[in-house]
């Protein structure tokens, strides 16, 4: 589907309001609240302060170190890039859930709940949304754009502030920051520390890898990341690229059908009876609700989405012996029914696989080695003990982002990390929180100005990566901090009051 490439918003566009780290104000008189990073969840949070009353003076600061409003999700660039959830649940507001659509239906007449529409048009509506949100705020309540990289965060001496150093040498002072830095890369492949970036990718979306005819692709994974890069570089090479996936299982995630969502609160209690027992229930519970739904005529999606629905209850109660065997057992096997494909997109993969211009391999990566200008990829398949060889012209990794921070190259979480001002969930899943958000630190305390939002709460409820979750939490977020300054424990007394302690829409 075409869509304009650039889109006439009023008065100004976001990028005319940012500013450059150099030329930042560090200090306000005002409150200042530091958002790091402006992807979805980040420019949600902002855009909710804006339209949220405020009796005092509010600075919100936006950092983001690419595109503002956009992120990695929606940011403009070559290829055509569908979203994987169809257009009307894609709202990034739960009180007006065909908000979206409505702005979609400005450029494209013809558009309907069901479509899967361009990312980039979603980028464009996060970027008319926060810019209209600015504008309509009270002269009091401000917001400031800037593009920079936030490294580090230290605790202001004598004062409950926070200091925000950027990469270009600023400073910010601030009284409450939140992190919403996005999904974390992936992690190193091994071997690929002997590759030059020329052959290597170490994440297709900070570094995009063009495919020209006639050369062979490895792609390590074989999820939703692998399917856009799949289809965009045999786009660009006019489908005479030759690809191989590799991924543990070879597993390719299923197809998005319309099917009709059902509110079945039986289920959901279903489920929950499983999971409060043991791992081996739950999913036989799972089986058995998809296995009547399709005797009564209904799709398998409906139990995926009833599950959806209580994720962050199963997940909690799950002992911690349960969450390690879901992580290496049954992981894969939820992501490729849960995060599916537009039907285009599984249909286009299909036709590749029938062609011989992508091949799914099931296996694991030993070790790559540079020979010439290829690469000898070293394998072993799935169920066998033999090593294999690969040699190929490119080696991508899609396998995802590695959600474990003790192994992490960002530099803003190495500095929090080192300073114990964030602690790693225990299983490798994301960063501990309390209910609301607020960081806990490495001696179980809980952080009072100090946020995150985003995939990496998944230690808390590991359903959290899709638009209609992150939107809740980015409403509650800004629903808490826009709270008036008062003791900490009637701020969670209000807030619980207002909206739940951690509830899930």
């Amino acid at each position: 589907m075409d869509i304009p490439r650039t889109l006439t918003l009023p008065r100004h566009s976001v990028a005319a309001f940012a500013t450059r780290a150099h030329a930042l104000q560090t200090d306000s008189p005002a409150r200042t609240i530091v958002i790091v990073g402006a992807g979805f969840s980040g420019t949600a949070v902002a855009i909710h302060l804006l339209r949220l009353p405020h009796s005092n003076p509010l600075r919100i600061v936006l950092v983001e170190r690419a595109q503002m409003a956009r992120g990695v999700a929606y940011a403009r660039r070559e290829g055509s890039y569908l979203l994987n959830v169809p257009a009307g649940r894609m709202s990034a507001s739960s009180v007006d859930p065909l908000e979206f659509l409505a702005y979609a239906q400005r450029m494209l007449p013809h558009a309907t709940a069901g479509d899967f529409l361009p990312r980039e048009l979603y980028g464009q509506y996060l970027e008319a949304l926060l810019l209209s949100a600015a504008q309509a705020s009270p002269p009091h309540v401000t917001l400031q754009r800037l593009h920079g990289e936030v490294i580090a965060i230290e605790r202001a001496p004598r004062t409950s502030r926070v200091e925000v150093h950027l990469e270009s040498g600023g400073r910010i002072t601030a009284h409450t920051v939140v992190l919403a830095p996005g999904n974390p890369s992936p992690a190193a492949l091994s071997g690929s520390e002997k590759l030059p970036e020329s052959r290597y990718s170490a994440d297709p979306w900070q570094s995009p890898s063009t495919f020209r005819a006639g050369e062979t692709v490895l792609v390590v994974g074989t999820g939703l990341t692998m399917a856009d890069i799949v289809l965009a570089g045999q786009e660009a090479a006019k489908g005479e690229a030759t690809i191989h996936a590799l991924s543990r299982h070879g597993l390719v995630p299923a197809s998005q059908t319309a099917f009709h969502q059902v509110d079945d609160a039986d289920q959901g209690s279903a489920l929950l009876r499983g999971a409060a027992i043991s791992l081996r229930r739950l999913t036989r519970e799972m089986r058995v609700l998809a296995e009547d739904v399709e005797l009564r005529g209904g799709d398998w999606r409906e139990v995926v989405t009833a599950a959806r629905g209580v994720a962050p209850l199963l997940w909690q109660r799950l002992a911690v012996p349960e969450r390690k065997r879901f992580l290496r057992h049954l992981h894969c096997y939820w992501d490729v029914h849960r995060h599916r494909l537009p039907p285009s997109s599984w249909s286009a993969l299909n036709e590749l696989r029938r062609s011989g211009r992508l091949v799914v391999h099931a296996g694991r990566i030993l070790d790559m080695d540079p020979v010439g200008r290829r690469v000898k990829v070293t394998w072993r398949a799935r169920g066998t003990d033999a090593a294999a060889t690969l040699l190929v012209d490119r080696v991508v990794n899609c396998t995802g982002p590695h959600y474990d921070i003790r192994h992490t190259r960002e530099r803003l979480l190495r500095s929090l990390l080192s300073q114990g001002m964030v602690a790693p969930d225990p299983i490798g899943v994301g960063i501990m929180t309390d209910q609301f958000g607020a960081l806990v630190d490495a001696s179980g305390r809980v952080a009072r100005n100090l946020y995150y939002i985003g995939p990496m709460l998944r230690p808390r409820y590991w359903e959290i990566t899709a638009v209609q979750e992150l939107r809740t939490h980015a409403e509650q977020l800004a629903t808490r901090l826009a709270l008036p300054a008062q003791s900490s424990s009637a701020r969670r007394h209000a807030a619980g009051a207002r909206w739940g302690a951690g509830a899930i829409a």
